[in-house]
């Protein structure tokens, strides 16, 4: 495939949606109304209507067959095509409907499921960015496309997730029915740019790969006065294991887990800092690079913790303590045995004879982008066009195991990572996530600009 130079000029493409926008943003503040979390433990009933009001939104939008599309095991993809010539390449669109938790003890200012448009000129809301944001640019990109004379210049397939967030059961169907992913080039909308207004391709992201570990050193809980100093307490021993995962640096140090120097452009220490919202005082952790800290380096976290409350603390010896370990891999490695040396190492460093479990939890592979592409090529030269600025090309600590499969299954197709999800200000995943309506407007219009230049 080759690019060639399009009829209409990028600020035509730019006029156009920005005439769309409005309405599109109607449309994602409509879905943010939705709570989408497909996490085990929350009612399935709002992610079901949510994955109707995709397909809904698709239907109105000229991808007139959407459907859902069942997937065992858990909650079904929203799924569509709209035909374009028949020697056309094959594009497919991919974004995810469901969205992380927002416990109101996050620190949300306002109701995370009632979107706000505050002074600062962003829309807040639980998934206003991650990822409902990917699916309007999705929908606005064919009313772009299908409005033209001739329809969309290319085929596009459309497949809307909803269990990104959790365990995907969408990543065994996809490397089942590999010809429902059939396509010359992914276009996944579920990244963003470093700050807003500064075009961005992402190319690599880090895996994540996680287990819960259990403790176990007494029979029943003891009082911590007749017995403490001599008989172990689990959950002291539990503090001691994971202690070990860093050293003092704050550095990841795990025997058998690789790592590299990241090769491109740093990370912009200011964008990380606005968007970490560090408290005074607090020091940045890991020793050399920023890009290669975030990038290209394992990263552990203990993502949740089996004790008892501090409101519910007594005098005892704590029998039993458990925590999930989730430990961000770098692009290139071998998942699996990333996974065995995180286990390895803590099974390594028990202490007083404790009992442990460790039970794998999940493993999502790295990614990382094949840049010497067409379709790759032509996406950053559109980005260009739309900011009228030079293109950063930088990596994501953050995971999308889906893309491995989608690979897989077509490993002839170029990828294409990019979105509205900004580093500095969208707070993803933490209280109030919001999203820059104009990056939805800019991210529809190079994607149109370059499926449209885009040809055999």
């Amino acid at each position: 495939m080759t690019t060639t130079p399009g009829p209409v000029p990028a600020a035509e493409v730019v006029a156009a949606v920005d005439g769309l926008l409005p309405e599109l943003i109607g449309e994602l503040e409509a879905l943010v109304r939705l709570p989408s979390v497909a996490f085990p433990g929350f009612p399935a009933e709002p992610v079901l209507r949510t994955a109707e009001a995709v397909a809904d939104l698709l239907r109105r939008s000229g991808a007139t067959d959407a459907e859902l599309l069942e997937v065992p095991g858990g909650y079904p993809a929203v799924y569509a095509t709209v035909p374009g010539p028949a020697d056309a390449p094959t594009v497919l669109l991919y974004a995810h409907y469901d969205v992380q938790p927002a416990p109101l003890e996050q620190g949300w200012q306002t109701d995370p499921f009632e979107p706000v448009l505050k002074a600062d000129g962003r829309l807040y809301g639980r998934g206003a960015a991650d990822d409902k944001s990917g699916v309007v640019i999705h929908a606005g990109t064919v009313r772009a496309l299908t409005s033209l004379p001739a329809g969309s210049p290319v085929n596009l397939v459309l497949l809307i997730e909803g269990e990104e967030e959790t365990i995907s059961h969408l990543e065994d169907f996809v490397e089942a029915n590999p010809a429902l992913v059939d396509c010359d080039a992914f276009v996944i909308a579920d990244m963003g740019n470093q700050r807003v207004g500064r075009p961005t391709l992402t190319t690599a992201l880090r895996g994540d790969v996680s287990c819960v570990v259990t403790v176990r050193t007494l029979d029943h809980p003891v009082h911590s006065g007749l017995f403490g100093g001599a008989a172990p307490d689990a959950l002291v021993a539990l503090i001691r294991m994971l202690a070990t995962l860093h050293d003092d640096a704050g550095d990841t140090v795990v025997p058998g887990v690789e790592s590299y120097d990241w090769p491109g452009a740093d990370c912009d220490e200011d964008v990380y800092r606005e968007g970490v919202a560090l408290l005074d005082g607090v020091e940045l952790i890991g020793s050399g690079s920023l890009a290669s800290r975030l990038w290209s380096r394992p990263s552990v976290t203990v993502i949740g913790l089996d004790a008892p409350r501090v409101a519910d603390a007594s005098n005892v010896l704590i029998p039993q303590a458990s925590a999930k370990v989730s430990m961000r891999i770098v692009p290139g490695c071998d998942a699996d045995a990333q996974l065995e040396a995180l286990i390895g190492h803590l099974r390594s460093v028990v202490p007083w004879g404790a009992q442990v479990q460790i039970e794998p939890v999940k493993v999502g592979w790295p990614f990382a982008v094949d840049t010497s592409g067409s379709a790759v090529t032509a996406a950053e030269r559109a980005l260009a066009e739309v900011y009228g600025e030079t293109v950063d090309r930088i990596g994501s600590g953050g995971s999308i195991p889906l893309i491995n499969s989608l690979q897989q299954a077509t490993p002839r197709a170029e990828v294409i990572l990019w979105g509205a999800e900004d580093t500095a200000q969208a707070r993803i995943h933490g209280s109030d996530e919001s999203v820059d309506p104009a990056e939805i407007g800019r991210t529809v219009a190079a994607q149109v600009l370059m499926l449209r230049r885009w040809s055999r």
